[in-house]
């Protein structure tokens, strides 16, 4: 029997603007749907489109400091330039604008949304593509980002007794969902991203495991510049795959950042559809209940293509290669010419990919050392 999945969506994630020299697009949710609308994506069988509400101040509050929230609040409230770079408010990074509160809350709210429909109402998969906000920390902005939906989500699963993992393929190390959780067995966290030695947010090293209860359960596999697909592959096959399946969770929260592509304009990884697919036919094929949310992407036709893939594969649906002629009118007015869903598979110039590689081993060989023996121990399988 075809699985329930649920895709949340609404037009209001589109309707604010971080500004126009800004990388981060907010037109990507609204084109991400409409290529899913234009290949029948939406209307399948076994699946259901639902909206979101704003999350509750209760919830952010299992996370977020009261002095932040409020903050947040005041500048939201108030058309006029503010800033408080104490909170990591006001900077070009993260800018704000009226209404920012309110527009944070609705992403956050349909990732906890998301987590409900998986852990309460029979869903195996639940997608909001308007989630995956991990660098935002207790009390400060950080990366785009200004509510960890990913961390409040999860801290709601945990108080329903759940065991999670929480994978990140997005090019960014994942510092602040990997903050929240640095001292916890209940939550295995595991990133693949551009290394942070010359790269924001700066984290993510191998050394990186955790403390006290929660050592081990931190994993980090950085990436040096040109890795490319056979050796992204390599990376969540060798690292995460096992380690997922050995942590045996109860529920699977993924962070699908489409920012890895090779024509991203703020990354320097060599990634494509190959791979990415790859990995999300391999997650689904463990058949854990499944929260997925969107994140990075500064190429706004990468990151449609690259969620209408998740949510394809999600659904059990091949897709022909050439983008609908609907949606291909639709980018013509963004000035976007690529008109194919599909990428071949990439391969990195030689001495590019041999650098890559000689990393990813060295990665491979520390994680395998000092994170295997505490999460598959002897027999395989961590115990419960």
């Amino acid at each position: 029997m075809k699985p329930k999945t649920a895709l949340i969506y609404s037009s209001d994630f589109s309707r604010y603007s971080y500004g126009e020299e800004h990388p981060f697009k907010v037109q990507r949710f609204r084109l991400a749907y409409e290529l899913m609308h234009a290949y029948g994506l939406t209307e399948l069988a076994g699946t259901k489109v639902f909206d979101c509400q704003p999350v509750s101040e209760k919830d952010l509050l299992t996370f977020h400091s009261p002095k932040y929230l409020a903050k947040l609040k005041e500048f939201s409230a108030s058309d006029e330039p503010r800033a408080d770079f104490r909170y990591g408010l006001g900077d070009m990074e993260n800018p704000v604008f009226q209404g920012l509160y309110d527009w944070a809350c609705l992403g956050t709210g349909g990732t906890v949304k998301a987590a409900q429909l998986v852990t309460e109402e029979g869903y195996s998969i639940a997608f909001n593509i308007a989630g995956g906000w991990h660098h935002a920390h207790r009390s400060r902005a950080s990366g785009f980002s200004y509510l960890n939906d990913c961390v409040i989500a999860i801290n709601g699963l945990l108080e329903k007794g759940k065991r999670v993992v929480y994978l990140d393929i997005d090019a960014h190390h994942c510092d602040g969902v990997q903050e929240a959780f640095y001292d916890s067995d209940q939550v295995l966290t595991i990133s693949i991203h551009e290394s942070g030695l010359h790269f924001f947010p700066g984290t993510g090293f191998e050394k990186e495991i955790g403390i006290g209860k929660g050592k081990g359960y931190s994993v980090n596999v950085p990436l040096m510049e040109h890795t490319d697909d056979a050796l992204f592959m390599k990376a969540f096959d060798e690292v995460a795959f096992p380690l997922i399946a050995a942590y045996d969770p109860d529920v699977m929260l993924t962070q699908l950042g489409a920012d890895t592509f090779r024509t991203d304009p703020l990354t320097r990884l060599e990634i494509t559809t190959h791979s990415y697919s790859y990995i999300l036919r391999k997650l689904k094929a463990l058949k854990i209940p499944w929260v997925a949310v969107g994140g990075g992407g500064y190429e706004s036709i990468n990151v449609a293509r690259a969620w209408t893939l998740a949510w394809a594969i999600m659904n059990g649906e091949e897709l022909v290669p050439r983008l609908p002629a609907p949606f291909l009118k639709t980018i013509r007015e963004f000035g976007f010419k690529n008109k194919m869903l599909l990428d071949a598979m990439h391969w990195a110039q030689e001495d590019d990919r041999n650098r890559a590689l000689d990393a990813v081993e060295i990665s491979i060989a520390k994680i395998r050392k000092k994170i295997f023996p505490v999460i598959i121990g002897d027999y395989g399988k961590t115990p419960r």
